[in-house]
């Protein structure tokens, strides 16, 4: 029950793959730039980006549940102001106020859940929770392909305002919690962090468009992030513990889990591309494709327990490589046939939903249990500095292997091809780089 609940809640955040498919409407109703569009992105990530860690630290202090309820009620009045918003300047604002809401949601999200069941099933909820965002992915494209083509761009904004007040009247059932006392909160870390992670996505943002902004962005990035080093070494409290980050696993997971989401969003950012302009797909039939990989997700998710049991968090991970790497394989073969792709999502989407359990379980084993939200959000933040990589990293690879192998299909098959080795590489190194995984 406790565990349905939060996934209302969490709902609302992947389920903001229905604003993808919202973008040309958005553009025509407010008369921009195509390259505009990308704010209506950056506004939303890089703020819930940037206070994920922070928010985590809050719910540990002062009570997941608190938190949690505040994300949800944030999050409703936040999609109300996207929907109502008059014009282009207000609805990035109103995006930068619905990341605020994500990260709330999202950083007491597993803590909440491990928390509302014993210890052992620690695997198995995590497993649940994972599902919840396939869930929430998967829906998301169609849904969106209705609700734009019947209501108009707005209507993916207001249709989960009442999903958000769900999630705040069903969350005061939850346990309270007990809050970590009379601790101060670490406010020069927290600003640093901000500094540094909103930074270093404005940087990455801009490397594709060959901006002069990229080397001061990034530069400015890497100069918060050793100022935040060094403040949270003398923290008597800090927003993260710098000895945490002595444990190679730990690292490794975190590093990991960067490279795994880098190749995964091969299959939002490149296969809407194949399906639209060489199979013709319209905007539904692109979204049902497009599931296949977070259908994958549903699937594989609700097993991951069962497989750590038998053959350890080390094991799950491994094969959810494996499997990850035969996905994408298979979506390089030959992007001209249609079911070969579907079946290649699907089969990466299975991967990926087995590696993201353990990864998200080995995270979370690797803290002590007063910092369960700062766990959580760590494993999450991966996802968005992965996606956010993949979307700079990905696009030049794929316009480089266009120009050398001269069609644009072919490019996009070298991409899933190279894309594949990611994972199989990350598998040989697991053995030396985090030989303790059980």
């Amino acid at each position: 029950m406790g565990l349905a609940i939060i996934g209302v809640g969490t709902l609302t955040v992947p389920l903001d793959t229905t604003v993808n498919l919202a973008f040309p409407h958005i553009v025509a109703a407010f008369g921009i730039a195509v390259p505009q569009i990308k704010w209506v992105v950056i506004c939303y990530v890089g703020v819930h980006a940037s206070l994920m860690l922070i928010c985590g630290r809050l719910g540990d202090l002062f009570g997941y549940r608190r938190v949690f309820l505040l994300g949800c009620a944030w999050s409703a009045v936040a999609f109300a102001l996207c929907a109502m918003a008059p014009g282009y300047g207000w609805l990035l604002a109103a995006r930068g106020v619905q990341g605020v809401g994500a990260a709330l949601v999202l950083s007491v999200g597993p803590a909440l859940a491990t928390a509302s069941y014993p210890p052992a099933s620690r695997t198995r909820v995590l497993g649940l929770y994972t599902m919840m965002f396939g869930i929430g992915a998967a829906l998301g494209p169609p849904l969106a392909g209705v609700l734009v083509a019947r209501w108009g761009w707005s209507a993916v904004y207001a249709f989960r305002v009442p999903l958000a007040l769900a999630g705040f009247a069903l969350a005061w059932l939850l346990p309270a919690g007990v809050p970590a006392g009379r601790v101060r909160f670490d406010v020069a870390g927290g600003v640093l962090m901000v500094a540094a992670t909103g930074l270093l996505l404005l940087g990455l943002d801009q490397i594709q468009a060959g901006s002069p902004w990229v080397a001061p962005l990034l530069g400015l990035a890497a100069l918060a992030g050793r100022a935040f080093v060094r403040v949270e070494r003398r923290q008597a409290a800090p927003l993260i513990a710098m000895r945490h980050f002595r444990d190679r696993a730990l690292v490794w997971a975190l590093v990991s889990a960067i490279a795994v989401n880098i190749a995964g969003f091969a299959i939002l950012l490149l296969a809407p591309f194949l399906l639209v302009r060489m199979a013709h797909l319209t905007p539904g039939e692109t979204g049902l494709v497009l599931a296949a990989s977070p259908l994958g997700m549903i699937i594989s998710t609700p097993f991951a327990a069962g497989i750590a049991t038998r053959f350890g968090l080390g094991g799950l991970s491994r094969l959810g490589l494996g499997v990850t790497a035969i996905g994408l394989g298979l979506m390089g073969v030959d992007a001209r046939l249609l079911p070969l792709l579907a079946a290649g999502m699907l089969v990466q989407g299975l991967g990926q939903g087995l590696f993201q359990v353990a990864n998200f379980d080995q995270v979370t084993a690797a803290l002590p249990v007063a910092d369960r939200g700062v766990a959580g959000s760590l494993a999450l933040l991966t996802r968005t500095f992965g996606l956010m990589l993949g979307a700079t990293l990905l696009m030049l690879l794929m316009q480089r292997l266009a120009a050398w192998l001269g069609s644009e299909v072919a490019g996009i098959e070298g991409v899933y091809r190279a894309m594949a080795l990611v994972p199989l590489g990350l598998l040989l190194l697991t053995r030396v780089m985090a030989p303790n995984a059980r």
